[in-house]
């Protein structure tokens, strides 16, 4: 019948040997002879015929012996088992089954035993996750003590299980080991199950009143004694909050009691992590204490509690804690914590021991507070801490929640906004510094033309102004990372862009790196300026190559550079700092050393490198960054320690529209033309900072324009009153005051059509967005002498016709 009997109680060993009563038969005989031989001698002294008797007795004896020993012998009460009936019954289940003996041996098993555990293992030794045996070996010590014990929340192959260990047979000298599959759950929907059933009425036998509500407070199932003490049995989908009132003393009672009820106390225990979980709710006489026996009940609820629960009595000691407690907080089986102290690190303690007195001492209702773990010390957890008074022996009631994701996306956030913060602090130094770039560049421009090469100064002057150069391509960066720059945003493939710079690339990665370029199908166009996506593959290129130059080991190491579409579950996986939609991106992955963990969160910030000193500025991480967060990209690190980093890229996929070409710059720095510069007529000059208002003037009167110089918009609307009207208006466009927008606006009222050039240190696109006036050319500032010079006959040239600009130009810069 499919159940193997592996091990039996012995044979009787008395049918081997003269049994206990044999021996005493032939004693009693042998004593019996002794006695009539010596009443023979004494009454008639005759020897001989006491020697007689004796013998008699002896012989008698033995044949009593062997008689016994003839004779078929019944076994003795508790001898040999009959393991039959065991086998019918155990095989009758659908559970698994085993009897082991005294001994801790197997002696039966039925065939779903058999299956579950591959074969005819001994319990508590059975192959259950995590520390499943040495649980299990626990309920077995109770069971022999108590006789019966019970193991919830076994695990076997992600499946699980609950164990019933009884203590049976006639001498108690056997264990019944019963496990069940699928129980041991956390489940809500088997809580509320049990709550509406046999659990419910034996907690309500105990004093509880317990119910399962949802987030909205409608009663999803309840227990008969709260149905009855609320005066509804029909409460189910109801507010439970109707059915109660609160006092000044934060206990409840039921309506439906009147207001000289008893009063109770009441605990809240969300079962879930997710903001829609259901919540257990549970109730108790604030006058009163659950009963002795009821112990196993609020064990059993503790248990069927879906995330870590632990009661805490009034000494402050654990009572106990489920399984979900114990895993999050790493505790070991064999030798629990005795203090919620133990789990925490030292800092930590006196926070953890100060709150648990307080509540077991009914101080507040419930608190959380957030500490490390010893086993997890750089992932914060939160603490739920509630009183528990009433239940029992149990004074507090704690409870945790990981909430490791929840302080990630505070992080990006903090981190999202302090880069936001430094950005425009960088913004504002970039600005100043090219307003002294700015006068400083000029005069070294007007010191130029008045040195010819071979003069003492000549060299100095030009060192001068390479140093200022190379200064203002600093701010440039600095402007970039504000997301302040100036960009020419075409529509254009990843692809292309990545091609223009892979010779350069090559030669800049050198002999010990082998560069790798991969490009994926279909993907969509982006809409960025081709230049600045260029430095961003460039700096992300060589950052990549610093990285594995710096590592340890044989070369040679591989720069790959991958562009591809982006699936939206990758886009999902990102979080909400990314919306969803179409994105192409460009991936940069190395094999260096990677970036160290408590650096991640610093590499984007300006001026911060782990370079050596004189090896790096510390921008060029900070000026891709800026880019891509202007092209309205985003951009992520992904990096660990010694197994290299990869960035990525991503650009939102450009929506074709009828909007036509991007227009070109009405003036641009990079280009140097040696055409006719000078010109004529008044031109009218409003700037706030003295030496760059200096130099301006000197160079366009330099280039034969009259000047009219303001230092803010209201010297500037009194200067063209009364005098003839301007052939162009220079402002800068942030002064004090009136600023240059306001400032146009007013000249446009008075001069209509009146051409206007702008100088800022700040990006054209973000003035563009807030200057509302048409026919306005824009220059950034550095700028040199000449620049502004091509920036003012660019401006008339447009107003007047090249014929008319021709004419007046009558030499050459």
């Amino acid at each position: 019948m499919g159940v193997d009997v592996l091990a039996t109680v012995d044979e009787p060993r008395g049918l081997a040997r003269i049994g206990t009563g044999a021996r005493a038969s032939l004693a009693i005989a042998t004593v019996a002879g002794l006695l009539a031989a010596a009443l023979v001698l004494w009454l008639i002294g005759s020897v001989t015929i006491a020697a007689g008797f004796l013998g008699a007795a002896i012989v008698l004896a033995g044949v009593a012996v062997v008689v016994a020993r003839l004779l078929p012998a019944r076994a003795a009460p508790g001898g040999e088992v009959d393991w039959s009936v065991a086998h019918a019954l155990a095989e009758a289940s659908g559970d698994a089954v085993a009897v082991t003996d005294r001994g801790g041996r197997l002696v039966c098993a039925n065939d779903r035993y058999a299956a579950l555990f591959a074969g005819y293992a001994t319990p508590p030794s059975l192959p259950l996750d995590g520390d499943g045996a040495d649980r299990l070996a626990s309920a077995g010590r109770a069971a022999w003590r108590d006789g019966r014990a019970q193991c919830d929340g076994l695990m076997l192959g992600g499946e699980m299980l609950a164990a019933t260990v009884l203590r049976a047979g006639a001498d108690g000298d056997c264990l019944v080991w019963r496990l069940v599959e699928g129980q041991g759950g956390a489940a809500p929907e088997r809580l509320a199950d049990a709550i509406a059933g046999t659990l419910g009425v034996r907690a309500g036998e105990a004093g509880i009143m317990a119910a399962v509500i949802d987030v909205d407070g409608h009663v999803l199932a309840a227990n008969p004694v709260l149905r009855a003490r609320a005066g509804d049995a029909e409460i189910v989908g109801n507010d439970l909050a109707q059915y109660l009132a609160g006092d000044a003393d934060r206990l409840v009672r039921f309506v439906a009691e009147g207001e000289m009820a008893t009063p109770m106390r009441l605990v809240q225990l969300p079962l879930g992590d997710r903001a829609d979980s259901p919540i257990l709710v549970a109730m108790v006489d604030a006058e009163g204490t659950i009963a002795h026996g009821a112990a196993a009940d609020v064990e059993a609820l503790v248990m069927l509690m879906p995330f870590g629960v632990a009661l805490v009595d009034r000494e402050g000691r654990f009572m106990q804690m489920n399984a979900a407690f114990a895993r999050a907080v790493s505790a070991e089986p064999t030798a629990p914590p005795l203090y919620p102290g133990d789990l925490v690190v030292r800092e930590d303690k006196s926070v953890v021991a100060d709150a648990v007195r307080r509540f077991a001492g009914g101080g507040g209702r419930s608190m959380d507070f957030a500490v490390r773990l010893k086993d997890h010390p750089d992932e914060p957890i939160v603490f739920s801490i509630a009183s528990a008074r009433g239940l029992g022996d149990a004074a507090v009631l704690l409870s945790l929640k990981d909430n490791g994701e929840e302080n990630r996306l505070k992080r990006e956030v903090a981190q999202a906004t302090k880069m936001q913060a430094v950005g425009q602090l960088a913004g504002g130094v970039a600005h100043d510094f090219n307003n002294i770039l700015t006068a400083i560049i000029g005069h070294c421009d007007l010191m130029l033309m008045r040195h010819s090469p071979g003069d003492s100064d000549y060299d100095d002057i030009q060192q001068i102004r390479a140093n200022s150069n190379r200064a203002a391509s600093l701010t440039r960066q600095l402007l970039a990372f504000s997301r302040q720059q100036t960009l020419r945003p075409q529509v254009l493939q990843l692809p292309d862009v990545v091609s223009e710079v892979s010779n350069l690339l090559r030669r800049l990665m050198g002999e010990t790196v082998r560069m790798e370029v991969k490009h994926g199908r279909d993907q969509g166009s982006v809409r960025a300026d081709p230049g600045q996506l260029e430095q961003v593959v460039v700096n992300l290129a060589v950052n990549a190559r610093d990285a594995m130059v710096s590592k340890p080991g044989d070369g040679p190491h591989r720069l790959t550079i991958q562009t591809r579409s982006v699936p939206i579950a990758e886009v999902r996986r990102r979080g909400d700092i990314m919306p969803v939609g179409d994105y192409t991106a460009l991936e940069v992955t190395d094999t260096g050393t990677g970036i160290p963990l408590e650096v991640q969160h610093k590499i984007f910030e300006p001026f911060f490198t782990t370079k050596e000193v004189g090896k790096g500025t510390g921008l060029g991480l900070s000026t891709v960054y800026g880019i891509v967060k202007q092209s309205g990209g985003y951009i992520f690190a992904d990096s660990r320690p010694g197994q290299g980093a990869t960035f990525t890229v991503y650009l939102p996929v450009h929506a074709a529209s009828g909007d036509g070409p991007v227009a070109t710059p009405l003036a641009s720095n990079n280009r140097l033309r040696t055409g006719e510069l000078w010109g004529s007529g008044t031109i009218l000059l409003v700037e706030d900072e003295d030496m760059v208002r200096a130099v301006a003037e000197r160079a366009l009167t330099r280039q034969g324009y009259t000047v009219l110089a303001a230092e803010n918009g209201e010297a500037a609307l009194e200067l063209v009153d009364g005098i003839e009207r301007p052939r162009l208006v220079v402002s800068d466009v942030m002064m004090p005051v009136m600023d240059g927008p306001t400032l146009a606006t007013h000249l446009r009222r008075q001069l209509p059509g009146i051409p206007i050039l702008f100088m800022s240190g700040y990006a054209e696109e973000q003035l563009r967005r807030s200057i509302d006036l048409d026919n306005v050319s824009f220059l950034p500032k550095p700028f040199s002498v000449q620049q502004l010079a091509e920036a003012v006959r660019d401006v008339l040239s447009r107003e007047e016709g090249p014929e008319a600009a021709q004419l007046t130009g009558h030499g050459t810069a």
